[in-house]
């Protein structure tokens, strides 16, 4: 028994003292016999494969290559969504859709993001897929900007009902559809918490409700328009201040109830507003502005047109500290249009605390003066835009500085300016960068002024500025000026586009209104018959017409011009104009010779195409025939012989009455006009052609010294 259980611990012994003397192996060694095998087919397991396995298998490879995926379907979806943003048709964004679910997932969005709502049936088919249960995405999510400005007054609420489950609206525009109220708003705006522009302009019947609404809801509001909201008050605004602490842009224009009380909210609790128009808000005084300007240091651009209760003291009352002025270096606009309470002293506040204005607005602010522009002029080369329409009391030394000193102005208005004269506008006229510039009912200006904007200012002998960058020009009721200066001026800007004429009575022609715009439906009859503007093609029409007119003109004055010097070297040579009656008399040429000249009336008495005929002169010789000429037959003039002679003889006046005899230079034949005489006598070969090409054009008779057909060497 002893020995059995050694016998069977020996081969243990044995087996595990050889195997200490070879490294362990690992499960998952790669040396092992079956890893190395070359294929399956060398394995132990190849050689038990059945047939049926190995088709299986030889199936999935199959399937596996088929479905291999291809780079493009490899690419991130942000990548995909970058390149399907390129696409600028909707159609190819709907074929993109149509290729693979991830196509589709990521190209559905760019297609839903602003829907076009510009037609009834693209709004029915928005709303239509938006309600429609069995949709492959959730459209009413995907909607961030909704535009309905295009429909108008069709827009009612039940139309913008149908859109109410879309809470991720980011910009929200329904300009002018007037029909729209709380009704369809409020629950478009609950629990909207995405949205960061809302435009409701025109929208008269909105009330607190709505805007209460968007206080709650919308609190990444930036920028709201609420123009012509009549019905809004302070308690919305306020609201809208204090919870919208994000709010950039505001416009409201003519919202009549607002008060210095919801003002002063704003300045208080948006201190990141950039821009405020406060069109129209006659309740407001200057307080609020004071405080928007103290306030808001980031405000670029403020409109405060037709505030009529803003005076100096809006800006005077800035707190001003000498060792650290104040100054609002952002601002960029600032529009003061009727404020007709600010005076000089206000506008010089402003030029102090607002060095970097580029925009000035003081159209009807009737109080400032020379003053207040001189004040302006320390802008400089900031300043691009002024518009002082209606500031009478500007004379022309304060622009002239203006121009001097502002030289990057590129608007410049002065309708109404009377005291101005040429003196100012050539000055203007030396600007590099003027654009446009209204001169309307400014009636000390003549064509000097318009000269001056057409070719630049002279300065030295040397022209500056540009005339060629000029755009606009406005120039009613200057009643001094003339169809040849305002010639010139289309002809020297060629970029020009605009060109206001009303009440210029050398414009008011039946040949030049062809080429005027239609006069605005709301015009009366009087203002209809003395408009006059020209725009865009009419421009270049009416320049293209006062050419060619010009060209015409100066074609009949030249040709009148040569007439006339043909005449005077007629007369010049031969000492009087002849006429049909004055007999020719010798002409002695340069040498001291006389020439033998034969004058023939050639003017319109011969057919067309054929030549010109000499009556045969029937002299009253003693025997009634002429020595050689047998019964008057035709002059012996040969095809080739040149029309003179050598000798001198007797002249014929074959006048009314009867045949006369004058004694003629030597050689020397002078034959009157043509008479009703059978006889005639046909001009050929050289005395012929030299005659028809002296034919005058106007039907003078007088050919002075071109006369002479032949010299006598």
């Amino acid at each position: 028994m002893l020995r059995s259980r050694r016998q069977q611990r020996a081969p243990s012994v044995s087996s595990s003292s050889s195997s200490s003397t070879s490294p362990e192996r690992e499960a998952d060694d790669d040396n092992d016999s079956f890893m190395i095998q070359a294929n399956d087919s060398q394995s132990s397991l190849g050689g038990d494969m059945s047939p049926e396995l190995s088709q299986t298998e030889a199936m999935r490879r199959e399937y596996e290559e088929r479905c291999r995926v291809s780079p493009v379907h490899r690419l991130p979806a942000e990548i995909l969504i970058s390149i399907f943003s390129r696409l600028t048709s909707s159609r190819d964004l709907q074929m993109c859709m149509l290729v693979c679910k991830e196509w589709a997932k990521n190209s559905v969005g760019l297609l839903w993001h602003r829907p076009a709502m510009n037609k009834w049936q693209n709004i029915h088919n928005v709303i239509n897929s938006i309600r429609n249960r069995k949709r492959f995405f959730a459209y009413q999510d995907l909607v961030k900007r909704l535009n309905m400005s295009t429909l108008g007054h069709q827009v009612s609420d039940g139309t913008l009902v149908g859109m109410k489950n879309c809470k991720r609206i980011e910009r929200l525009t329904l300009t002018n559809n007037c029909k729209l109220t709380d009704m369809s708003l409020v629950p478009l705006l609950d629990g909207n918490r995405s949205l960061l522009a809302l435009d409701v302009t025109g929208l008269d019947q909105l009330t607190d409700k709505t805007m209460m609404e968007v206080a709650d809801n919308c609190l990444r509001l930036q920028g709201l328009n609420v123009t012509g909201c009549k019905k809004l008050t302070d308690a919305s605004i306020m609201a809208i201040a204090k919870n919208c602490r994000h709010l950039k842009r505001l416009k409201f224009n003519n919202c009549i109830q607002l008060t210095d009380k919801s003002i002063e909210t704003v300045a208080t609790y948006c201190a990141h507003l950039l821009e405020i128009d406060l069109y129209g808000l006659q309740n407001m005084e200057s307080q609020s502005i004071t405080a928007l300007l103290t306030r808001c240091p980031q405000l670029r651009e403020m409109r405060l047109a037709h505030c009529g209760q803003i005076n100096d003291q809006a800006f005077l009352d800035i707190p001003y500290d000498p060792d650290h002025p104040t100054t609002f270096d952002s601002l960029r606009i600032l529009d003061l249009t009727d404020c007709a309470e600010l005076g000089d002293k206000g506008v010089e506040k402003i030029v102090q605390t607002c060095p970097r204005l580029r925009n000035l607005i003081l159209a009807k602010c009737r109080q400032i003066t020379d003053r207040a522009v001189f004040a302006i002029t320390k802008l400089g080369k900031n300043l691009h835009y002024i518009h002082l329409g209606h500031c009478a009391r500007i004379t022309d030394a304060s622009v002239e500085a203006l121009a001097k000193a502002c030289n990057r102005i590129r608007y410049i208005d002065l309708a109404c300016c009377s005291q101005l004269t040429d003196q100012s506008v050539m000055k203007l006229a030396g600007l590099p960068k003027l654009k446009r510039i209204g001169l309307v009912k400014c009636a000390g200006i003549t064509d000097q002024s318009i000269w001056s904007l057409a070719r630049g200012e002279v300065r030295n002998g040397k022209t500056i500025g540009n005339s060629s960058v000029l755009e606009r020009v406005h120039l009613s009721y200057c009643t001094q000026l003339t169809l040849d200066g305002i010639h010139t001026l289309l002809n020297s800007c060629p970029k020009l586009t605009h060109l206001s004429l009303t009440g210029v009575q050398a414009f008011l022609r039946d040949e030049l209104v062809v080429f005027c715009r239609d006069a605005p439906p709301e015009f009366n009859e009087h203002q209809r018959d003395v408009f006059c503007v020209f725009s865009g093609t009419g421009v270049s029409r009416l320049r293209q017409y006062l050419n060619e007119q010009k060209w015409a003109r100066e074609a009949r004055e030249g040709l009148a011009a040569r007439q006339n010097a043909r005449r005077a070297a007629a007369v010049a040579a031969g000492e009087h104009e002849p006429s049909d009656a004055d007999m020719d008399e010798s002409i002695v040429d340069s040498n001291g010779s006389t020439t033998p000249v034969l004058n023939v009336d050639v003017q319109g008495h011969h057919q067309p195409g054929h030549t010109p005929i000499v009556p045969t002169p029937t002299p009253n010789w003693p025997m009634g025939s002429i020595p050689g000429l047998a019964g008057g037959s035709p002059s012996p003039l040969s095809q080739s012989a040149p029309a003179t002679t050598t000798s001198a003889g007797p002249t014929w006046n074959a006048g009314h009455g009867g045949h006369h005899i004058h004694n003629a230079p030597p050689g020397v034949i002078q034959i009157q006009p043509y008479q009703q005489n059978p006889n005639h006598t046909h001009l050929a070969g050289m005395m012929g052609a030299a005659a028809l090409d002296e034919i005058d054009v106007d039907g003078d008779e007088a050919f002075g010294d071109e006369s002479e057909l032949m010299d006598h060497d």
